[in-house]
């Protein structure tokens, strides 16, 4: 070791001699290091002032003569590269594939739906909660009423929201009506505080005239302009690339609003969660991503997905400031997102969010779960880590809510959407056309080929479509 050490001495004073002149070797300066607090909300935390470096030159500064630096100085020299300076070490050390302790996980509330001490985080207004809980009941009943309907026959496709109902309302209630929501498929709630109503939703599922999307989508593939909520993409994770670049036209727009995107954990598989990140950061996008880690990727359970410690510490990689949270919090998920928000609109900045939760329900009307998990395990977690129940009471203790409004709010509930059903299904199909249309200006010919081709086939084999359809 002693030998080890005479050697390192000798080189460190070689490359002095060598490189002193061209001054690529500097002293530390810790001076403008910021201070962090210790917590997870801090602002301090969050919005501690980083600077760029994208603009700044990478060439050689002047600095004092090196050469007569002693042994304990040796410890603060740094080099100069693109992108910045760099400390050297003559220990050769890898960095560990992972942290021996794992990132906590922000909470407010605890499992029987009280408030932990010293929580930190942003209070709501009893008219606030109410609207809250009242919009994670509504979804809940949709989405059991929407479940059963296409078990019926009625509508082709669906899947639910249950055990993530807190990530949907809770974000959206965080959010500005003007924020631009980029979703996966399994926010249906975000869209629902904005304002779309059961009827929209319905007529949605059913793709009748009255649908947004003329009948071209599958059912849950809602969008709406008017509550700038773009329109569900069915390929996995292309829309996180869409959402650095819409943040970025926010940012260049100068608007107070960010974009806002959804992605499972199954998604951050997906080359495009990489490249969306990675834009945004690059370009100090205003972006808010937001991952459901609800524990299965379909069948694929995350074990199988990644060795890192879950999706928070992918965005350090990139360069963007995250937080775990508890999913099953809506207090907890209500005061990260409005923080991540806030980031995001002032600071012009990516953040990410991991929201911890579990997919209690299938992941599609396609799929059975229990052939790939426990029974048990998808019964604890909805009845013992429910996101709804554990909400109800902390507002019931708050004196807020009561079984007779329980009552009332579910029944009225369960009767506007079969209302909504049953006019849903009187409506008539889109036209056949409207499978051609809004592609080119002009349609070209080998459209209006496939076009007459398939009007034919209809009118020859009118047994094989639905009823209501029509060229």
């Amino acid at each position: 070791m002693a030998i080890w050490f005479a050697r390192s001495r000798n080189i460190v004073s070689s490359l002095r001699q060598n490189l002193g002149s061209s001054k690529i070797l500097f002293k530390r300066d810790y001076s403008h290091r910021p201070v962090f607090k210790n917590s997870q909300l801090s602002s301090t935390v969050f919005l501690g002032p980083v600077k760029s470096l994208r603009h700044e030159s990478t060439a050689v500064e002047k600095q004092p003569d090196l050469v007569q630096l002693s042994d304990e100085e040796d410890a603060q020299l740094e080099l100069d590269f693109p992108g910045g300076k760099v400390g050297y070490t003559s220990e050769m050390k890898f960095i560990p594939e992972s942290s021996s302790r794992r990132i906590p996980c922000y909470r407010v509330l605890d499992e029987d739906g009280r408030i932990i001490p010293d929580s930190d985080f942003i209070p709501v207004s009893e008219k606030l909660a109410v609207r809250m809980y009242e919009q994670m009941a509504t979804l809940q009943v949709m989405d059991h009423i929407f479940y059963e309907a296409q078990r019926q026959g009625r509508i082709s496709f669906y899947l639910t929201s249950v055990g993530e109902e807190a990530i949907n309302i809770a974000s959206a209630a965080a959010l500005s009506s003007d924020d631009v929501v980029l979703p996966q498929y399994r926010e249906p709630g975000v869209l629902l505080w904005r304002g779309f109503t059961l009827e929209e939703f319905a007529n949605q599922c059913f793709g009748n005239k009255a649908d947004y999307g003329k009948g071209r989508q599958m059912p849950i593939h809602y969008g709406s302009n008017r509550h700038n909520y773009f329109t569900v993409s069915s390929p996995i994770a292309t829309q996180l690339p869409q959402a650095a670049g819409v943040g970025y036209s926010l940012k260049m727009e100068k608007k107070n609003a960010c974009a806002v995107t959804f992605i499972g954990d199954g998604g951050t598989s997906e080359g495009d969660f990489h490249a969306g990140l990675n834009f945004a950061a690059v370009m100090e996008a205003p972006v808010v991503f937001i991952c459901r880690n609800n524990g299965w990727a379909i069948s694929t359970h995350i074990s199988e997905q990644f060795r890192s410690d879950g999706i928070v510490v992918k965005g350090q990689a990139y360069g963007i400031r995250s937080i775990r949270v508890d999913g099953n919090d809506a207090l907890a998920v209500y005061s990260a997102v409005r923080s991540a928000r806030e980031m995001a609109v002032t600071e012009q900045r990516p953040v990410l969010i991991e929201a911890m939760t579990y997919r209690v329900g299938h992941h599609s009307t396609s799929d059975d779960s229990t052939k790939y998990r426990a029974a048990d395990e998808i019964q604890y977690w909805k009845m013992s880590r429910n996101p709804v129940n554990r909400f109800r009471k902390w507002v019931e203790d708050n004196g807020w809510w009561s079984e007779e409004d329980e009552s009332k709010l579910r029944s009225n509930t369960r009767k506007q959407l079969l209302q909504a059903i049953q006019a849903a299904e009187k409506w008539e199909k889109q036209p056949l056309i409207e499978l051609f249309n809004d592609v080119y200006d002009v349609k070209p010919k080998n459209l209006e080929e496939q076009e007459l081709g398939l009007k034919g086939l209809v009118e020859k084999r009118p047994q094989d479509y639905p009823p209501g359809f029509h060229v």
